[in-house]
């Protein structure tokens, strides 16, 4: 018989509260430091107040990893309880996060770290397929291996309005940003191989651009796994993201369209106004 599993990820897959609640997922969250003081993502902070923040003092957030001796309490707590625990980490090629947790899992038996190779909801596929392993019965060791093989099928972009976050934060050059500014292109950012890359460049509003990346991305719906498929957004206003969700209906029949609004780790990186639709490939 086939021991307990929980499903556990770090703070970044973005998943809101009502997938959180279906699957019975534990939430690891990652720090924030903002000017002299330190918050816990989703738990003490919320990314409208680092956007106020940043206009108010033009000052961004750092965000820390989860650290060893955090994931061993974790782990400690959830294995007493009789849980074989597999555990979602943002990709280890932009955290330390999925390091520090493989660290902490060698203490442990039935601890088992899953590299999504992602962030944000793309991250968040991986967990839900994950959630419905466990209602099938499913060994915490072959949730894992399924998911950690699932993660090349991940398609996650998003588009950003705005790169002033980005090269603040160090993550574009100066020439880049300007360059954008200048030509009103709202650059595509892909996850290729675990890391962050520019995909096609969009010129012109920022909603246009939105229609025009959806269409781009879901096309003619073939090679897509329709099971689910993820509108995740920082900070853009309801009538753009309601705008979005119906144009995902309309172009492609998924059975479930998941509305979600990233946190304060994915904010602090890509500010507000961002705007992804995250869905599986079909295995080729």
């Amino acid at each position: 018989m086939c021991k307990k599993v929980l499903i556990a990820s770090d703070s970044t897959t973005d998943l809101g509260a009502e997938l959180i609640a279906r699957y019975g997922v534990q939430i690891v969250p990652l720090g924030i430091h903002l000017g002299d003081k330190h918050y816990t993502d989703g738990v003490d902070i919320d990314p409208e107040y680092i956007y106020r923040h940043y206009e108010e003092t033009g000052e961004l957030p750092k965000t820390a990893a989860v650290n060893i001796a955090e994931y061993a309490d974790f782990f400690e707590r959830w294995t007493k309880e009789g849980y074989a625990v597999v555990l979602f980490s943002i990709s280890a090629e932009m955290s330390s996060s999925y390091q520090n947790a493989c660290l902490a899992a060698a203490g442990f038996d039935d601890v088992f770290v899953v590299d999504t190779r992602n962030l944000s909801t793309g991250g968040g596929l991986l967990v839900v397929s994950a959630g419905e392993m466990v209602k099938a019965g499913r060994s915490a060791s072959e949730i894992a291996r399924s998911c950690q093989a699932l993660a090349s099928q991940v398609d996650a972009s998003f588009v950003i309005d705005s790169l002033e976050f980005l090269h603040k934060g160090g993550r574009c050059s100066a020439l880049a940003a300007l360059g954008a500014n200048l030509l009103h292109l709202k650059p595509c950012i892909v996850v290729r191989d675990g890391k962050m890359a520019v995909g096609r460049k969009y010129r012109g509003k920022f909603s246009a651009v939105l229609r025009q990346y959806i269409t781009d991305q879901l096309g003619d719906a073939s090679g897509i796994d329709l099971e689910r498929v993820f509108v995740t957004h920082a900070g853009c206003d309801e009538e753009t993201v309601q705008m979005c969700v119906e144009l995902v209906r309309q172009l492609a029949p998924f059975k479930e369209v998941f509305l979600t609004r990233a946190g304060c780790t994915i904010s602090s990186h890509c500010g507000r106004n961002t705007l992804g639709v995250l869905f599986l490939r079909k295995d080729s």
